[in-house]
């Protein structure tokens, strides 16, 4: 059995093809573009690129409406430039995971053309259908007013109603049907073929849920076991990684001891992240960490800021996500779904500099893989002038040249979709201007990274430390070189801090907010500048 655990030590950085890079002038992101731009990763210090869906879609829901699972998005090239695409990035020496969206389809289909169509058919049973309406139980309408508040939806041609967790062209699948899990399990191996790495299974929870009359004959589970086993026969390095925004309390009913997934999002830390910043506290994030599970050799979770849909806080309590509301997103614009936040970081910081380094310091010295999403790395804000998730997916913003270096499409031809103006247009946040700077947000990331892969984290034991301020979360890492000390005031003061533990003498200064001097003596106090944070490390080995 392989024991690559790549996916442990990687830095994940996820993109959407239509939004990166232009390689035609037609206005769209291609594949093309995306290779063309490789040679960014490298300077970054990523290691694995994590592709938003590209597959032939309508595209009413940014390509999770998927109408074929074997053909690509036309706007972004051929089967011959997503081969070339793979090839290059491997030459690159990256790895790159996919999504793997199946549970719902696009109405556009063709089994559900089929099965709307033909009730004898065999793919009518690939769906979830009833006859009548049933009675709503329970809040599952995720999306609500934009599903109209219902999972159900009416086909005339059917003559019955479907079943549909998200928007209601997107129907579910049937996964009560072992001939629906053997077609995933084809669409696994196709894209293997190709050289993907891994797949992010999109929405997990939900493909096992029960839904209507249909019921699963055994374990729901045994659906991710059964995948699970088979990618490894086909490439016993290849990963999964799941969509699965439950309780910490339930990471281990998705993982179980490698016979599922390789590795969760961590979304209820990412809910704490937030709370924490709100109050400029450190305890729900201390907190949050003391409630997540031990986990196996090749278990592993995936910590991130900002995802590609509205920063979710449902693992909040009520009062809690108020808190967060008020003090990142206060105008209703700035909310969805009544659980959701829809604007970018920089946005929900006041373009405070300072801030967003502590945040990323945080994420990246924390155990889990970090991702970081397209433009977080340069600081790109949001435009709440489009509609619902669209505000946080406007195009790279490359250099100060036309079309901020996207795209050489005609100047204005793409300006609904690039954010031009304001302290977050190209001309003011873009890659090549940071490059140059090595006090921008894009050079401060790159020594994080540098500084995390350094360090080798996961293979210390990790402590959270308690401090004499609640503004600071500290922590340490004892490694077989040495112990390093991580300290973040998230507050807007400065803070002069003393740990209650017992610590090596003396430590040294390995990447900070600012210049502390080289050393520091753990019998005095330590010192912090607003939103400041250090990593300290007792012993010059490293």
């Amino acid at each position: 059995m392989s024991k690559n655990l790549w996916y442990k030590d990687a830095i994940i950085y996820t993109l959407a093809i239509e939004s990166f890079k232009d390689s035609n002038a037609d206005g769209s992101g291609d594949f093309r573009g995306l290779q063309q731009s490789l040679n960014y990763f490298r300077i970054l210090g990523i290691d694995c690129l994590w592709l938003l869906p590209f597959y032939d879609s309508p595209n009413k829901d940014d390509g999770y409406d998927i109408r074929n699972y074997y053909e690509v998005d036309k706007r972004f090239g051929d089967m011959g430039d997503f081969a070339e695409l793979i090839d290059a990035i491997k030459a690159a020496g990256l790895r790159v995971i996919i999504d793997l969206v199946v549970n719902h389809t696009s109405k556009e289909h063709p089994w559900f053309l089929e099965a709307a169509k033909n009730p004898q058919s065999p793919y009518r049973n690939y769906y979830i259908w009833s006859n009548e309406k049933p009675e709503e139980s329970g809040n599952k309408a995720i999306l609500a007013e934009e599903q109209e508040y219902t999972n159900w939806t009416y086909n005339k041609e059917a003559e019955a109603f479907y079943y549909h967790t998200f928007y209601n062209d997107q129907p579910d699948l049937n996964m009560t049907n072992p001939t629906v899990v053997e077609e995933v399990k084809k669409i696994i191996r196709f894209w293997l073929k190709f050289g993907v790495d891994g797949f992010r299974i999109d929405a997990a929870p939900h493909m096992i849920e029960e839904k209507g009359n249909y019921k699963f004959k055994g374990d729901p589970h045994d659906i991710f076991r059964e995948w699970r086993m088979y990618i490894k026969e086909l490439n016993p390095d290849a990963a999964f990684i799941a969509e699965v925004d439950v309780p910490p309390s339930r990471y281990t009913d998705f993982l179980e001891h490698n016979r599922q997934m390789h590795m969760l999002f961590n979304f209820y830390l990412n809910n704490y992240f937030f709370l924490a910043f709100a109050r400029e506290e450190a305890e729900p994030i201390a907190k949050a960490l003391q409630k997540i599970p031990l986990l196996s050799e090749e278990e592993h979770l995936v910590n991130f800021l900002r995802n590609h849909d509205e920063l979710d806080l449902e693992q909040l309590k009520e009062e809690e996500r108020q808190e967060v509301f008020a003090a990142f997103a206060p105008d209703e614009n700035m909310r969805i779904f009544n659980r959701g936040i829809r604007r970018r970081l920089p946005p929900m910081f006041e373009n405070n500099r300072q801030r967003l380094a502590l945040a990323y310091s945080i994420l990246f010295s924390l155990p889990g893989t970090p991702v970081i999403r397209y433009g977080q790395e340069i600081g790109m804000g949001d435009d709440l002038q489009k509609e619902g998730r669209k505000s946080v997916r406007t195009l790279m913003q490359w250099s100060a040249d036309k079309n901020g270096g996207f795209s050489d499409v005609m100047e204005g031809a793409i300006d609904e979709d690039i954010i031009a103006k304001g302290p977050y247009g190209y001309k003011k946040v873009n890659v090549n201007h940071q490059l140059k700077d090595d006090t921008s947000l894009l050079n401060t990331i790159r020594k994080l990274i540098q500084a995390r892969k350094n360090m080798g984290f996961r293979r210390g034991k990790f402590t959270v430390l308690p401090t004499s301020s609640k503004h600071c979360l500290a922590y340490r890492y004892e490694l077989d070189k040495g112990n390093v000390l991580i300290l973040h005031n998230l507050s807007n003061k400065p803070i002069t801090i003393s740990l209650k533990s017992d610590l090596p003498e003396r430590y040294y200064t390995v990447v900070s907010d600012k210049k502390y001097g080289n050393n520091t003596n753990n019998k005095q106090r330590i010192d912090l500048n607003p939103y400041g944070y250090r990593w300290l490390i007792d012993n010059w080995i490293f």
